[in-house]
């Protein structure tokens, strides 16, 4: 038997009900290092029985972690039958706007968590196309857009393609202030009432019960108003409410998504890590980065309908174990770099990079078995069977690099299916921070750039005052910014009034060579 045959039949971990399985024997890893990784599992055991009993996991926030224990009671509970009922409302027209319509869209104005989930399910499961389909053919669910981000441009398309009488708008945010997220429902608001439309007929919430935005959609009395646990993260909240609603809105199983969640959930908490496929994956990213991040994780799904993969792990991942402290206040500067493509596409993109580049990475393979439909290319192969033939000659070319690479398989892309991946990525998150002795569910560095955006916002309404005594002068950005007592914010100042030049009556500029800078003619 060759070195690589029984390096698969060793450290491959299959689940026989589900069919899921994970191989990690492209790894460079031996017995010896997962020995040496002994405590650290024992570690990482006894903290994720904590997390589960409902612990404080969260002690910048004095926060319990629940989003692994929650969804095993979630479907059972009052609050998934009030959203299956919603949404059941929606379908049958029972729930109209308020000019009489039955809505056929739903816009999902969430960030970060509270789209990136309910995006890669809705392009996993109902697939790229599912907006161009008949109501008939969508089964009476709803088309679905997203509003990600404080961008008029995305603001700005999608007015273009929608009906505002007949488009539900799910707000979704746990905090209930999160600035993006507020400013296009301001927006909207906005909107709405220039076409003689109240905004509240047509609106749903999903956040923490008496946040901002609790108190706004219950005393404007909002169509529904649904309430996010405090102890779950924006990242971790796609088992939650927030994958729930766009989930049911749209057709999809969602009780069937958490079965699978919970079925890996249950994989994961096996004791034995050689046969739990979570600290096997945990132990692959800290042995191959040294425990220190030094090599990148490279997310290569063999499948169009997961080409979000590598954006939702990028959240899930990066922000989670992108810390600057560790748990004792010691600077160690942890995480590590997510990037991704999909196969085959990658092949014409990035592979030239990960097969004769800098060996600096490990990628993970996820391939999905079961063809979406036969396609013939020839009498005796397929598209699919190309495909696979791609996967597999990456795997070996990069093997006789000597380049690391782990491979998940999964016979068909169903929720149950994607329910399982995701699970995975959660508890080996979870299990990676405390081998790393870091708090994987806080996010100071997000908190940092709000803070600094809010002083530069800050520094706009200076500079806008100031311009009101300067009509008619032309003066560059240094000039300007001594004239309104702002030297140290020449840089700052001067991007504001890029902006402003473009976007307001109050600004012009045109460039000088000579000093080679712009010039602003005040309004």
């Amino acid at each position: 038997m060759n070195e690589w045959v029984e390096r698969s039949q060793k450290y491959t971990l299959t689940d026989a009900a589900s069919g899921f399985s994970i191989s990690f024997a492209g790894m460079h890893f031996s017995d010896a290092d997962l020995a040496a990784m002994q405590p650290r599992f024992e570690r990482a055991a006894r903290e994720m029985i904590r997390l589960e009993s409902g612990e404080i996991k969260n002690p910048d926030e004095n926060r319990k972690v629940t989003h692994f224990s929650d969804r095993i009671a979630y479907p059972r509970t009052g609050l998934f039958g009030e959203v299956e009922k919603f949404a059941a409302g929606i379908r049958s027209e029972e729930i109209k706007g308020g000019t009489g319509k039955s809505f056929e869209a739903v816009v999902v104005n969430g960030i970060g968590g509270s789209a990136l989930g309910p995006q890669l399910m809705q392009f996993a499961i109902n697939g790229p196309y599912w907006n161009e389909l008949s109501r008939a053919r969508r089964g009476g669910n709803l088309k679905i857009y997203f509003l990600d981000n404080t961008d008029s441009s995305g603001f700005a398309d999608l007015l273009e393609v929608m009906d505002p009488e007949r488009t539900l708008h799910l707000v979704i945010s746990k905090s209930g202030g999160t600035q993006e997220t507020r400013n296009n429902m301001i927006a909207m608001e906005n909107f709405y009432a220039s076409r003689g439309l109240n905004f509240s007929d047509y609106a749903a919430a999903i956040t923490m019960k008496d946040s901002q935005l609790h108190c706004h959609a219950v005393e404007n009395r909002w169509l529904a108003v649904l309430e996010m646990a405090e102890s779950i993260g924006g990242r971790t909240s796609e088992t939650s409410i927030v994958g729930h609603v766009p989930a049911a809105l749209t057709g999809i199983d969602f009780a069937e998504f958490l079965r699978g969640a919970c079925a890996m959930d249950e994989w994961t908490r096996e004791s034995d890590y050689r046969r739990n496929p979570a600290y096997m994956l945990a132990a692959m990213w800290y042995i191959a980065g040294s425990g220190r991040g030094d090599r990148n994780m490279v997310i290569v799904p063999y499948s169009d309908r997961l080409i979000l993969m590598s954006r939702y792990l990028q959240q899930l991942v990066m922000e989670s174990l992108g810390k600057e402290l560790d748990l004792d206040g010691r600077v160690v500067h942890q995480g590590i770099n997510v990037f991704g493509n999909k196969g085959g596409t990658d092949a014409h993109a990035f592979i030239q990079q990960l097969n004769d580049g800098r060996n600096d990475f490990f990628a993970t393979f996820i391939e999905v078995l079961k063809d979406a439909r036969q396609v013939p290319v020839t009498p005796d192969v397929s598209m699919g069977d190309y495909l696979h033939g791609f996967l597999e000659g990456l795997s070996a070319a990069l093997r006789g690099k000597g380049r690391e690479f782990i491979a998940i398989r999964i016979p068909e892309l169903t929720v149950y299916q994607l329910g399982q991946l995701i699970a995975l990525y959660e508890r080996a998150v979870a299990v990676y921070a405390e081998f790393i002795n870091i708090n994987a569910f806080h996010q100071p560095g997000v908190q940092a750039y709000k803070l600094a955006a809010k002083s530069v916002l800050a520094l706009a309404g200076r500079v806008r005052n100031a311009l009101a005594g300067m009509a008619g002068k032309r003066l560059d950005a240094a000039e300007l910014a001594a004239a309104a007592g702002e030297s140290e914010a020449e840089v700052e100042i001067g991007g504001l009034l890029d902006k402003m030049a473009l976007n307001s009556d109050r600004v012009e500029r045109s460039f000088d060579p000579g000093k080679n800078r712009w010039i602003y003619s005040i309004k």
